[in-house]
């Protein structure tokens, strides 16, 4: 991948996790202390945090990799140069 595409990848990451971060513990005081009517609202918002989770462990597991995968290709390049 692109150097440009990882940084913004980095970059998406780090901001995704800031509501994530915001969302999934809100969703537990929500639902274990809110009113009726309250509960009710965010019950059809609830996919927002599992789909914010969803995207922080794909970017995550990605991030996580990319020295192994960049590793990988310059061996694959320095072995071709010596042929």
């Amino acid at each position: 991948m692109t150097k440009w595409l990882s940084k913004w990848l980095r970059k998406f990451h780090r901001w995704i996790a800031i509501p994530t971060a915001i969302a999934i513990p809100l969703a537990v005081i929500i639902k274990l202390v809110g009113n009726q009517n309250l509960v009710e609202t965010w019950e059809k918002l609830d996919k927002i945090p599992s789909l914010l989770m969803l995207i922080m462990a794909l970017s995550g597991a990605y991030l996580f990799l990319l020295p192994y995968i960049v590793k990988g290709q310059r061996k694959k390049r320095s072995l071709a140069k010596e042929e």
